[in-house]
């Protein structure tokens, strides 16, 4: 799998990056995985948890900012 060409992240989208983190899941826990592979996919599982963490974080941010402009005074303290 090494060899062949992986798109980056903002290609796959958010859920093709999950969907090939499933893959990855799979692969590694199962009981016929290529050792020679085990750093590489790793190493992309890595990538692609980081991605979608990003994305997460990107999308909290907004909704926190569209909570600040509907409601600018906060929460009520009654």
């Amino acid at each position: 799998m090494t060899d062949e060409p992986r798109p980056d992240p903002q290609e796959l989208g958010f859920s093709g990056a999950l969907a090939e983190l499933a893959r990855i899941v799979v692969e590694l826990e199962s009981d016929a995985r290529d050792v020679d592979l085990l750093a590489d996919r790793e190493e992309r599982a890595a990538t692609l948890v980081a991605w979608c963490r990003d994305r997460i974080d990107g999308a909290r941010y907004q909704v926190e900012e569209i909570l600040v402009r509907l409601d600018p005074e906060g929460p009520d303290d009654a």
